[in-house]
């Protein structure tokens, strides 16, 4: 039973995370954290951590992870299955009616009028793993009980990435140093 929940989910977020990966992030958190309860919040901002630092799409690597977690390395296998099966199918049908309609206005439109949801998509889950990661319980956000550290560490990411323009490991390196330095501090 196990095997067909991780597919069939695995296979809803492959289907329908229009945009790509980071995309793909609301998607995933809606079927593993909230509705299978498969990984706490705290750990799927983990899995997105973990996703960003191996190679390859979030939405496989999420599938792997929760895969192995749940049912071990078959579980791995079903949920990743599932999540690339709607890919292969839906990129090669879209390939050849892009190769023949790919000069008509209104499918243009089409294409143009889908960028503002991905990039709401996207948005919706940056916010959410930026509050899991600066406040330690999502359900009473309050700057009381903000990790100042935390932010300080995404702020200076932030301004590495954006005005700095450094490498995103370079930038992740980084952060796990500063992270370390102020544990060392504390200690």
């Amino acid at each position: 039973m196990i095997f067909l929940k991780l597919f069939i989910s695995f296979m809803q977020i492959g289907l329908f995370s229009f945009g790509g990966g980071y995309a793909a992030m609301p998607l995933i958190q809606e079927q593993v954290v909230n509705i299978h309860g498969w990984l706490s919040m705290s750990e799927f901002t983990d899995l997105i951590t973990i996703s960003q630092m191996t190679p390859g799409p979030i939405a496989i690597n999420s599938a792997t992870f929760v895969g192995i977690k749940t049912a071990g390395i078959p579980g791995a296998a079903v949920a990743t299955f599932g999540c690339i099966l709607p890919s292969c199918i839906i990129v090669t049908l879209i390939a050849k009616i892009y190769l023949r309609y790919r000069n008509v206005t209104v499918f243009q439109s089409v294409l143009d009028s889908l960028r503002p949801a991905v990039v709401a998509m996207i948005a919706s889950a940056g916010v959410s793993i930026l509050v899991s990661a600066i406040w330690p319980s999502v359900e009473k956000i309050c700057f009381a009980d903000m990790n100042w550290e935390m932010a300080a560490i995404f702020v200076i990411c932030l301004f590495l990435l954006k005005k700095g323009r450094l490498n995103p490991v370079a930038v992740m390196i980084l952060a796990g140093l500063m992270k370390l330095g102020c544990a060392v501090l504390a200690a």
